[in-house]
């Protein structure tokens, strides 16, 4: 266990309570949390307790600890993918229909791909990107038109570094990668057939800002099979009409 400076803030410990939670473990115990955050356990009781009484945490009925809903609001209200994700909303709402399978929004972050909206249908096929999930930026359709786009020193420094295999991803040796990244910025468009799983094709287009540099990717995700180039131009269409309207 990493031993804690005496003098840490309190503000650390609630970041760190705060990142025991995830899409695998949305609920926990008071003693699981004190001990994925390395916290005591009376220390991570009282802190709770406090922010269980703001909203940020609440209990469940077995007395589990998850996110509050204040605290998603909070972070709704203010965040900074808002006016991003309004803007593309109805352009992904057709592009969905066009589709039938599922549309996803996405943008750069550290270095990976954190994905702010997705729609789905009811039958759809097999995806495992959720709103507010990452991905590394080699996995993915998205991940690789954001890296394609990025600044050359973080581009550098992905490939410099271990590109470790995500389920079925095929770009784990940097000069492969590599060359796919010039593909996508030649071709306009990332086109990623089984990459994350067998029977599904990602593809992804970027998203260009006032000044024309790439502030988010749109993504598809629809059956490997024959058909799936042609969802390119719809995907392609609508991310051209979320890029006028961001730089308008």
């Amino acid at each position: 266990m990493v031993k804690r400076a005496h003098g840490e803030s309190v503000l650390s410990r609630v970041v760190r309570i705060f990142e025991t939670f995830g899409p695998d473990t949305p609920a926990l115990r008071v003693s699981d949390v004190a001990r994925r955050a390395d916290l005591h356990v009376a220390t991570a009781s009282r802190l709770i307790d406090e922010l269980v009484g703001h909203g940020w945490l609440r209990r469940d009925p077995d007395r589990q600890v998850r996110v509050g809903v204040r605290l998603w609001e909070l972070a709704s209200r203010a965040s900074p993918t808002l006016g991003l994700r309004e803007a593309a909303l109805p352009f992904m709402e057709d592009l969905h229909a066009v589709v039938g399978h599922h549309t996803q929004l996405a943008v750069l972050e550290d270095r990976e791909v954190l994905f702010v909206e997705r729609l789905s249908a009811p039958g759809a096929i097999v995806n495992v990107t959720r709103v507010a999930g990452r991905l590394p930026l080699h996995a993915s359709s998205s991940g690789l038109v954001l890296l394609a786009h990025a600044p050359a020193e973080l581009q550098e420094d992905v490939l410099a570094s271990p590109l470790p295999a995500y389920r079925r991803t095929k770009l784990t040796e940097p000069a492969r990668l590599r060359r796919f990244l010039a593909d996508v910025r030649r071709d306009g468009y990332a086109y990623c057939a089984g990459f994350i799983d067998e029977e599904t094709t990602g593809i992804a287009v970027p998203l260009r800002g006032p000044d024309g540099d790439v502030v988010a990717a749109l993504s598809v995700i629809v059956p490997n099979d024959r058909n799936a180039r042609m969802q390119i131009p719809a995907l392609r269409a609508a991310a051209r009409g979320i890029s006028r309207t961001i730089s308008h």
